[in-house]
């Protein structure tokens, strides 16, 4: 069984993965919005 430390270490990394992954995908998509305006236009 994993031991107090390294459960604290996991859900501090797995909380910085899930952030980063939010704002990726936020900023993808806003990216991909302008994209489509400057084509569209």
């Amino acid at each position: 069984m994993a031991q107090s430390g390294d459960m604290k270490a996991h859900e501090g990394t797995y909380g910085g993965f899930i952030r980063l992954l939010k704002v990726g995908t936020i900023l993808t998509v806003l990216v991909t919005l302008l994209v489509v305006f400057l084509i569209a236009s």
